[in-house]
C-alpha cells in the first residue's frame, strides 16, 4: 500500500479546486426606446437583481445594460462591453439578470454563447429562473428556455409582419416616414404629413424633372435654403415613390400599392424626374487608373516633349510611367519612385514657419481691401436672387395646385431660370464671406505649408488641381540625370522657393510697379519685413487669382 502511496502524485482524472470569489455583474435591458424611457421595466429588474446579489452575498463589480437593446441579436453594445469586461477578470464572476430573456432571445447562439462562457468560468444566474447550470440537467433547463424565448420572438416576428403587410395593402405606411414626413396625430388619427424639408425636396423633383440638373446641382441649391443633404438621400428619394402617392415595400412581393398620404409630386413629375437622372452622362469618364496615376498628362518627357501616361505591369502589380512617343524614346519610370519625386520639389516650395503670421496677416489685409469694393454689388445681387427665388417658389406651387398650366409653367420657369443662372455666376465671383475668412486662411496657410502633405492625402482630381495651381505649364523629367525640371511656376510659390534658397527666380520679380500701390501697411503702420509676399498676392489679385484655392 506504500508503494501506490508513493505513486499518487501521478494520479489523473483529479478536479481542481476552484475557489468561488463571490463576484458578479448585473445585466438589465428593455427591448425599446419607449420602454427605456418608461424606465419601470429597468428599475425592477435592477432591485430583483440587486435583493439577488444581497442574498447570496455577492459583491457588484458593475452595471451593464439600462438601456433598449434588442436581444434579437447578440450584437449589442453594452451586452458585448460585460462579455468582454466579464473575459478579462482573472475570478470566476456570475452575470445576473431578471430572467433569461433579458440575456439573450437568439435561441441556438445563446446557447454556444452560455457554453463558452462556463467554460471560463462565467455563469448566468436568472433572478427569476433558478437553475443550477453545474449539472447536465440544469444546462438543458437553461438552454430549453433560451429557445423557447427565440420561438417566442418568431411568433411575435411574425404576427409584426403580418401586421405591417395588411396595413400597407389598406395603403397606410406602417415604417418610419421617410425624409421630409412626419408622423402625426389628428382627431386620434394617426398619419403622415409633410414638413417644411419636405417641400424643399418637392424642389429638388421639380429642378431634376423640368431642368436636368446634376445632383451635385441640386444639392447646392438645398444648402442654399439650408437644407443640408448627401448624395446617397438625393438619390434615395428621387426613385421613391412613395413622393408620389404610391407605396412600394419588401413585404408586398413587387406590387404597388395606393397610399394614403399626402403626395409630395405628381406622377408625372416623378417618372419625368427619373428619366432625367436615368440619362447617359457624355463628357467625363472616370479612369480607374487615375488614383494611381495623378502625375500622368501632367509631366513631360524632356528628350521628346510628349506627355508621361501610365500603365501597369501585372506581373509585378506596380503602376509606371512612360512617354507618349512609344518605342522612339525609352522614358519610363515607376509611379512610386516620380510620385518621391515630385514630393521632394513640392517640399522645395514650402512657406518657412517664422512667414507664417506675416502670410495670414497679408491675407486678412488684402481680403478687407478688395472685398470693400464689392461688398454693395454682391448685396444687391443677393437681392436680387432672393426676390427671384420668391417668384420661383410661386409659380412651382401654383404649378403643383393646378392653377396654371404646364404651358405656363414652363414659360415663366424657363425665363426664371436662365436669370437664376446669370445671377448665381455673378455671385460665384464674388469675394469670400467674411464669416468663413478665417477657416479660408487656414485652408491658403495649409497649401503653402504642407503642399507634399496635402498633395499626398488627396485625390486624384485634389492632385491636378493642386499640380497645376502650382506648376501650370506642367514639369519636365528628364531621364538621364532622374530629375523632375519645372519652367513656369507660380508667382507665390516662387517666392516660397526663392525665401527657402531654392532657385525658382525667373518668375518672382515683376512686381516693382505693384509695389507702389498705397494702403498695404502693417499694424505699425511700416511697410510688411518681405514685401515680395504682398507683392505676390497682389499680383494674383490684380490678374483675377484667388489666393484661398
Amino acid at each position: 500500500m506504500q508503494d501506490q502511496d508513493i505513486f499518487s502524485k501521478y494520479a489523473k482524472g483529479a478536479k481542481p479546486i476552484v475557489k468561488d470569489n463571490r463576484l458578479c455583474v448585473i445585466y438589465t435591458r428593455v427591448s425599446t426606446k419607449e420602454q427605456a424611457e418608461g424606465n419601470l421595466s429597468l428599475e425592477t429588474q435592477k432591485k430583483a437583481c440587486n435583493q439577488l446579489a444581497g442574498k447570496q452575498d455577492y459583491e457588484i463589480l458593475a452595471y451593464f445594460g439600462g438601456t433598449y437593446e434588442s436581444a434579437a441579436s447578440d450584437e449589442r453594445k453594452e451586452f458585448k462591453r460585460m462579455i468582454e469586461f466579464c473575459k478579462k477578470q482573472k475570478s470566476n464572476v456570475k452575470i445576473i439578470v431578471y430572467s433569461l430573456d433579458r440575456f439573450s432571445r437568439t435561441g441556438d447562439n445563446a446557447i454556444w454563447l452560455t457554453r463558452q462562457l462556463r467554460d471560463l468560468g462565467i455563469q448566468i444566474i436568472s433572478v427569476t429562473q433558478p437553475i443550477d447550470t453545474k449539472n447536465p440537467a440544469g444546462v438543458l433547463q437553461q438552454n430549453i428556455l433560451f429557445l423557447f424565448s427565440q420561438y417566442d420572438n418568431d411568433l411575435r416576428r411574425l404576427k409584426t409582419i403580418e401586421g405591417m403587410k395588411e396595413r400597407l395593402l389598406r395603403g397606410e405606411w406602417p415604417c418610419h416616414a421617410p425624409l421630409g414626413y412626419d408622423h402625426v396625430t389628428v382627431n386620434g388619427q394617426k398619419t403622415i404629413v409633410i414638413n417644411e424639408t419636405g417641400k424643399l425636396l418637392r424642389k429638388a423633383f421639380l429642378w431634376k424633372a423640368n431642368e436636368g440638373i446634376s445632383t451635385v446641382e441640386i444639392l447646392k441649391r438645398l444648402h442654399a435654403h439650408s437644407l443640408k443633404l448627401t448624395k446617397q438621400a438625393i438619390g434615395k428619394a428621387l426613385v421613391n415613390p412613395f413622393y408620389c402617392g404610391l407605396l412600394s415595400h419588401s413585404l408586398l412581393n413587387g406590387e404597388i400599392v395606393e397610399g394614403k398620404h399626402e403626395k409630395l409630386v405628381s406622377r408625372d413629375i416623378f417618372l419625368k424626374a427619373n428619366e432625367e437622372k436615368n440619362k447617359v452622362t457624355h463628357g467625363f469618364v472616370q479612369n480607374p487608373l487615375n488614383e494611381a496615376l495623378p502625375l500622368k498628362l501632367f509631366m513631360k518627357c524632356e528628350a521628346c516633349d510628349m506627355y508621361l501616361r501610365g500603365y501597369l505591369v501585372k506581373r509585378k502589380n506596380l503602376y509606371y510611367y512612360k512617354c507618349d512617343n512609344g518605342s522612339k524614346c525609352s522614358c519610363h519610370i515607376s509611379a512610386a519612385k516620380l510620385h518621391d519625386r515630385f514630393m521632394t520639389i513640392l517640399s522645395e516650395v514650402t512657406l518657412p514657419e517664422k512667414y507664417i503670421p506675416l502670410f495670414q496677416l497679408q491675407l486678412r489685409k488684402l481680403f478687407t481691401t478688395v472685398n470693400a469694393e464689392r461688398e454693395e454689388t454682391t448685396k444687391h445681387l443677393k437681392a436680387r436672387l432672393t426676390e427671384l427665388e420668391e417668384k420661383i417658389d410661386k409659380l412651382e406651387e401654383r404649378y403643383v395646385e393646378d392653377k396654371i398650366t404646364e404651358e405656363l409653367y414652363k414659360k415663366f420657369a424657363d425665363k426664371y431660370v436662365t436669370e437664376r443662372k446669370k445671377l448665381l455666376e455673378e455671385l460665384q465671383s464674388s469675394p469670400i464671406n467674411a464669416s468663413n475668412l478665417e477657416k479660408y486662411i487656414e485652408f491658403a496657410t495649409q497649401k503653402v505649408t504642407e503642399p507634399a502633405l496635402v498633395w499626398d492625402h488627396s485625390n486624384y482630381r485634389e492632385k491636378q488641381r493642386l499640380q497645376k495651381t502650382i506648376f501650370p505649364e506642367g514639369i519636365y523629367y528628364n531621364k538621364e540625370n532622374d530629375q523632375p525640371r519645372t519652367t513656369k511656376i507660380n508667382p507665390l510659390f516662387a517666392l516660397v522657393a526663392d525665401l527657402t534658397g531654392t532657385s525658382y527666380k525667373e518668375e518672382t520679380r515683376p512686381f516693382e510697379t505693384i509695389l507702389k500701390k498705397p494702403g498695404f501697411r502693417d499694424p505699425a503702420g511700416t511697410r510688411t519685413q518681405d514685401p515680395y509676399i504682398k507683392s505676390v498676392l497682389l499680383y494674383q489679385l490684380s490678374y483675377g487669382i484667388n489666393p484661398f484655392l
